[in-house]
């Protein structure tokens, strides 16, 4: 591998894509290639010593106007994760038959791997060709024909070839390049992402990665976000099939020199891509397609082997709605995987048993990033399925309803519905006109955009536990903002509550009293013993002025329990009506005042008063005066000074009392 400081010659010779062989073992899939590109793609001595393919190799294909990056798979039944990990991101696929041997057992599970992972274009070559006659050949189409059938290379082109004649050689580039050319490009405002399939260290150059673009274009100056770790590497050189190269987009094999991770670190199943693209994590919510072969039902919690990108996982399956999957039936799903893997929604995986290894099935992911779902929870399910849906407006618009924090980014949501970054700030736009996505602002720079299901199912949380507490507690104004932030599982202070809550008292549907929020068609509910009792009450706290009731004595004498009591009290306290000063002590509310605008202009005149001068000033009793003057200083109205009180504010009449 040069260095990537050389001169670069063109990028890409026009349109590039990612070929993969299939195939049983002997049946010349490696033979052919070399015979197609002149590179042998047999790399470890182990492999051409046994003259079997056991990991995966590359080559390129020039076609003139088209570049085929070639993935050739092991054909051994042995090493289905090594074809799994090539198969991967292919855009087109070449089954190979031999003409000698026929269909065998792996070209089946080849054929169908390639189904499940979404491969939608491809052809059949028949090689060996040179050791059949006429007749063979037919019989060798035939059962091709029977194979293909109901597939995606049902009605095909079938190329006899031979690696050994050249036969059919030119006839299998022209039918490819033709195949090529009818798949639709991608667009060009796709993130990047590549997985890994291969990780080692160059002499000069360092660690180097390589893979199959999935998607994107990665440029020499580019940051790039190692996953599942998370770490950003610098770029050190790129390459694409041996040559240099100043960027590397979808449908080229590279190669890419990083810096900032030792090669050893880096390993098959790991992935570069655009930095916040991609988030690590360890439950995917999925629908699962059982293969109509799959040897057994599935089972709810059953272990199994999760393939996925280059990667293979274990896994347990939970099935949401049902004890166990027929063979043949598909169904929503969660995967609990036992280490961090990455996924958007839409990828493809396969399952595999753990012992004996038999292929189960396959699906696409639907929540890369997904929160515990309770097994028979019918309306979640729901909102997962729309993420299945072909149209990216709905899948943008499902993706918002699973963000119940609002705190979001565009990237999430490329990842989480599958959509580029352009179509997607479109159908924000969209979303937005349409009412179906709200902005709640919370500062002046910070808004949280929530779909409209999601704020009207929160607003319905808030006035349901509000209108639990007014009937729990009928005598009170309403709930305290933490306790509602308790009840609704949230921080006291977490900007979605203040937000929402923001949001309900623009609408009129919930009003504040000092402290305590309430349903705004909420009033104080008392029976006719009660409301009787709170006119005593508050009659008695007016008549006591200075030398305010006991609130025992008072309680005993109008026969109130001692929690009717106090539930009484608080209620005035949050209406106005008396003022609560510490422990058991109450004052008459417009006494209170008084008390205030009568210090306070006596301190503005003198400077300074005792505890005794303000005994004799409100004609009251020391048990009540130092109370009210440690009330005064708590409230940031006076000092005690020595043996007196001085002022720290004023007007007096200005400070206000805390709430309750």
């Amino acid at each position: 591998m040069p260095d990537g400081k050389a001169s670069m010659p063109s990028d890409s010779l026009g349109r590039t894509l990612i070929l993969g062989t299939a195939g049983h073992i002997d049946h010349g899939k490696t033979a052919l290639v070399r015979a197609l590109t002149g590179t042998d793609t047999d790399r470890l001595p182990e492999e051409r010593q046994r003259r079997m393919t056991i990991d995966i190799g590359f080559a390129r294909l020039d076609l003139g106007d088209v570049e085929l990056g070639i993935v050739d798979v092991p054909g051994h039944e042995r090493f289905i994760s090594n074809m799994l990990a090539g198969a991967t991101g292919i855009d087109l696929a070449m089954l190979v038959v031999a003409a000698d041997d026929a269909v065998m057992p792996q070209t089946r599970e080849h054929l169908e791997l390639l189904e499940l992972l979404d491969v939608r274009c491809g052809l059949v070559a028949i090689t060996k060709c040179d050791l059949a006659d006429e007749q063979l050949l037919e019989l060798v189409q035939d059962d091709v024909a029977d194979l293909t059938a109901s597939t995606f290379l049902q009605g095909v082109p079938v190329l006899p070839t031979s690696a050994v004649t050249l036969a059919g050689l030119d006839d299998l580039k022209s039918a490819l390049g033709r195949l090529a050319r009818r798949i639709r490009p991608r667009g060009p405002g796709e993130l990047f992402r590549l997985a890994v399939d291969r990780a080692f260290a160059l002499p000069g150059q360092g660690t180097v990665v390589t893979g199959s673009v999935a998607s994107g274009t990665l440029g020499l100056q580019d940051p790039i976000q190692w996953m599942p770790e998370g770490k950003t590497l610098r770029v050190r050189s790129l390459h694409s099939h041996g040559r240099p190269v100043a960027s590397i987009h979808r449908g080229q094999r590279a190669a890419i020199g990083l810096a900032g991770v030792h090669h050893s670190q880096i390993v098959r199943k790991h992935e570069l891509a655009t930095p916040g693209f991609l988030k690590a994590t360890r439950l995917l919510t999925a629908r699962l397609d059982l293969s109509p072969t799959c040897p057994w039902p599935l089972r709810h919690r059953t272990p199994l082997r999760l393939h996925i990108g280059t990667g293979q996982y274990v896994a347990v399956v939970s099935l949401l709605a049902t004890r166990r999957l027929m063979p043949g039936e598909s169904a929503i799903v969660q995967l609990f995987v036992t280490e961090p893997v990455v996924a958007v929604c839409g990828q493809p995986f396969v399952v595999r048993s753990l012992s004996p290894a038999h292929t189960l099935g396959g699906g696409h992911v639907l929540e890369p990033e997904a929160r515990r779902i309770l097994r028979h929870s019918g309306h979640r399910v729901d909102q997962v399925r729309a993420l299945d849906s072909s149209s990216p407006a709905d899948r943008v618009s499902a993706a918002l309803g699973a963000c119940h924090s609002g705190q979001w980014t565009e990237l999430d949501l490329c990842r989480n519905a599958n959509v580029d970054l352009p179509e997607v700030r479109s159908l924000l736009a969209r979303l937005k006109d349409a009412g179906t996505l709200i902005e709640l602002a919370t500062g002046p720079r910070r808004i949280l955009r929530l779909h409209a299901r999601t704020v009207a199912r929160w607003e319905a949380r808030i006035l349901q536990a509000l209108g639990h507490h007014h009937t729990a507690e009928p005598l009170q104004l309403g709930l305290a903002p933490a306790a509602l932030a308790d009840r609704l599982g949230l921080a006291h202070r977490d900007l979605l509550l203040a937000a929402l809550l923001a949001r309900l008292l623009k609408q009129g549907k919930v009003r504040i009293t000092g402290d305590r929020l309430a349903q705004s068609t909420f009033a104080p509910q008392m029976d006719a013993r009660q409301a009787t009792t709170y006119q005593q009450i508050l009659a008695a706290y007016r008549q006591g002025g200075f030398q305010p009731p006991s609130t025992t004595d008072l309680a005993r004498r109008l026969d109130a329990g001692d929690a009717l009591m106090r539930r009484l009290l608080d209620l005035a306290v949050a209406q106005g009506k008396l003022c609560h000063l510490a422990g058991g002590l109450y004052l008459d509310a417009e006494a209170e005042h008084q008390m205030r605008t009568c210090i306070g202009q006596k301190l503005a005149l003198a400077g300074g008063l005792t505890v005794s001068q303000i005994r004799q000033l409100l004609q009251t009793s020391r048990k009540y005066a130092i109370p009210f003057c440690e009330y005064l200083d708590r409230i940031g109205m006076t000092r005690r000074s020595a043996d007196d009180r001085r002022t720290l504010a004023g007007p007096a009449a200005g400070i206000q009392p805390p709430t309750a």
